[in-house]
């Protein structure tokens, strides 16, 4: 047993999170997002049971995010354009995890286009996240 490592990171995803290098991309997705079709080309990790903001709250804490000139996270955006409540979750987790880096926001993604970035994850979690536009792409960086 290893201490110190949040329960909910599971051997699997701490796995794939140490397998993943500079550039590769993770997608944590909601309960409504199609994982499965979505990631024929790429690792799935099974989260049912968990909520997309306590893996990401988790997650970041060891997964240093891209810190090139684009935006290392990115977000789906609604069919409406309205923004999701879930996103000011998100935005808080990164800024108190990730100060030195997040002050610049998120990168909107139409569905399709975030669709298309999915496809090309090294890896999808699928969870339980039962907000709408929960979906969310981390990218890479180095220590």
């Amino acid at each position: 047993m290893l201490k110190n490592i949040p329960r909910v990171l599971s051997p699997r995803l701490l796995k794939v999170l140490s397998e993943m290098g500079h550039g590769d991309e993770i997608v944590i997705a909601d309960g409504n997002f199609p994982a499965e079709s979505m990631g024929k080309n790429c690792v799935i990790v099974r989260m049912d049971g968990h909520e997309a903001c306590e893996l990401l709250k988790s997650i970041i804490k060891f997964f240093p995010l891209y810190q090139g000139a684009c935006l290392p996270v990115m977000v789906m955006e609604t069919d409406d354009g309205s923004l999701p409540p879930i996103w000011d979750e998100y935005l808080k987790i990164l800024i108190d995890e990730e100060t030195e880096r997040y002050n610049s926001g998120m990168e909107r993604l139409a569905r399709n286009d975030f669709y298309e970035r999915a496809k090309r994850a090294y890896a999808i979690i699928a969870t339980g996240e039962r907000a709408l536009y929960a979906n969310i792409i981390l990218k890479k960086g180095v220590c």
